[in-house]
């Protein structure tokens, strides 16, 4: 990479030979070499390193676990926007076939936290859900949801439960907003062998408070999604000075 090529030029030139190494042979959970080596590879600067991968980053090639490093993402993953969407609203809509397993429904006491999040009283029942959804039988994430027991009976049949969302919205309870938050974590060897990945691997953790459009919590949602399977995007927006 010539000293001669202008900054732009440097990170782009250096994003393009990181992704031809990436589909020359490098694989889905492969780490990639640290800004460090990055430098010291390609005779560049931090900046031009850091800019390269983030580039990479925002093409979905490539995704960070803080304080890992950066690794090749599956070529199937799923991106999802912060649109109040199920999980099988969104693999439908990728022409991927939702399904789950390893599926648990029963009807039990909200602890402090639970009941502080659906606004109920401790130990009020509530119908709890825990299952793996997949996409095209390919495990994603790792799900457990808490349901006030009077919108959602314990009693499902025995089959898989299918779209949450739509079943709540056939009993009249139609999910609105929800208030969410994201955070970067790693699994512990039970989760991690449920979603069929190592254990420690980068994950995903959402946490999800749903409520209907005259505010009374539906759903309170705490979902493990594969860091190399799943990302979340949004878009924002400068604040204009007034």
């Amino acid at each position: 990479m010539s000293t001669a090529q202008g900054p732009s030029t440097k990170y782009e030139a250096l994003r393009s030979r990181i992704e031809a190494d990436i589909r020359s042979g490098l694989s889905a959970g492969d780490a990639l070499p640290s800004e460090r080596q990055l430098m010291e590879t390609y005779q560049v600067s931090r900046m031009t390193a850091r800019h390269a991968m983030s580039l990479l980053v925002e093409d979905g090639l490539v995704y960070r676990v803080q304080g890992s490093g950066t690794f090749v993402k599956d070529p199937s993953s799923i991106s999802k926007s912060l649109v109040l969407t199920s999980f099988s609203q969104d693999i439908t809509a990728r022409g991927m076939v939702p399904g789950s397993s390893s599926q648990i429904l029963e009807r039990v006491e909200a602890d402090a936290e639970v009941a502080s999040d659906l606004e109920l009283s401790p130990g009020a029942p509530v119908t709890f859900i825990q299952r793996v959804r997949t996409a095209d039988g390919s495990p994603m994430c790792l799900e457990r949801v808490w349901v006030p027991a009077d919108l959602l009976p314990a009693e499902l049949g025995s089959g898989p439960i299918g779209s949450l969302y739509e079943i709540l919205v056939r009993l009249g309870a139609i999910p609105s907003v929800a208030e969410q938050t994201l955070k970067a974590t790693t699994l512990n060897s039970s989760d991690a062998a449920m979603l069929g990945v190592a254990a420690h691997s980068a994950a995903l953790l959402v946490s999800r408070v749903t409520s209907t459009s005259d505010g009374r919590p539906i759903e309170r949602a705490r979902s493990l999604y594969r860091a190399d399977r799943y990302d979340f995007r949004m878009t924002v927006r400068r604040r204009q000075p007034a």
